[in-house]
């Protein structure tokens, strides 16, 4: 980035957003879809962990990595029907579950993963639409993986599905009343536990997306919350899907804002700005957290005790 100067900045900062937002966008589009039908995930962050370790292993021991994304999908689709299941039980707190499933999931990737820690697996291909320029710095920011390139046609499929399909229709119904989805003919568990089945395999997606591209390695510390700040990530969208890319674009953005600065020289609050991710998470729920106004798009669901 030196050569570029104080663009580079800017430039590495696009691409950061480009490459750090995917495991947002495809956690929060998971976690958007669950809460639309009333529920929430909190053991996204194990989901993701899970995903990553899933993916990893699979390509490193069969030289495919798009199987490792298949698998890593389905591992994130089992625990989201853990989640979805145990969720459906009478009496039974949401919150509780999806931080005990989170902890489950953390540590049976952990353990599971120790193997791989060492050993590089083949990574997820990319496409290179900076090779009109000789400038490698261009070249490297402008080089998108085609996990990104899929979270950004979902998005807007997903909004296309949830408000203008009949299971979109069921699946607003039973996030916003659960008796009057009942009244319309809907299974309000069943319902959920597609929805949650659906966000768990997108998270899993997401993590895979980390292990092998970028940073395209795995260790136990690969996620760094991402499946935590992706809750905040859906509240400050709106929990509409095509503001969640935008949003994964701004969180990626913050992320990346760091290293680009240090790009250039700038080394004074490096840690400050690599902490940009975590401040604007805890800004948003500060925000969000008022009691004089009601959160525009929150399905009337998340807000019962139960």
């Amino acid at each position: 980035m030196e050569a570029l100067g104080w663009w580079g900045v800017p430039l590495a900062v696009l691409g950061g957003a480009i490459r750090a937002s995917t495991p947002f966008l495809f956690v929060s589009l998971g976690e958007c879809l669950t809460e639309k039908s009333g529920r929430i995930n909190l053991g996204l962050e194990g989901t993701l962990v899970m995903g990553a370790m899933s993916a990893y292993g699979i390509a490193y021991l069969t030289d495919w990595p798009w199987l490792g994304v298949l698998v890593a999908s389905l591992a994130g689709m089992g625990l989201g029907v853990l989640h979805g299941w145990m969720c459906s039980r009478p009496r039974v707190n949401d919150i509780a579950v999806g931080i005990a499933l989170m902890l489950f999931g953390l540590g049976l990737a952990f353990y599971l993963g120790k193997p791989f820690i060492q050993p590089s697996a083949p990574r997820l291909p990319a496409i290179e639409l900076g090779w009109w320029s000789a400038t490698p710095q261009v070249r490297a920011a402008l080089e998108v993986n085609v996990l990104f390139l899929v979270g950004v046609i979902l998005a807007p499929v997903l909004l296309w599905v949830l408000y203008n399909t009949r299971w979109g229709l069921a699946v607003r119904a039973v996030g916003d009343s659960a008796d009057a989805a009942r009244a319309m003919g809907y299974s309000v568990n069943r319902t959920r536990l597609v929805c949650t089945t659906i966000g768990g395999a997108l998270a899993g997606i997401g993590g895979s997306f980390l292990s092998l591209y970028y940073p395209g390695s795995w260790n136990e510390a690969i996620s760094s919350g991402q499946g935590l700040m992706a809750v905040a990530l859906v509240i400050f969208a709106r929990w509409d899907p095509v503001l969640c890319l935008f949003a994964a674009l701004l969180f990626g953005g913050a992320g990346a804002l760091g290293p680009a600065l240090q790009s250039v020289g700038i080394t004074w609050g490096y840690y400050l700005f690599n902490a940009a991710p975590y401040i604007l998470t805890l800004a948003i729920m500060i925000v969000t957290s008022s009691t004089q106004r009601t959160l525009k798009g929150a399905p009337g669901e998340l807000s019962v005790t139960k």
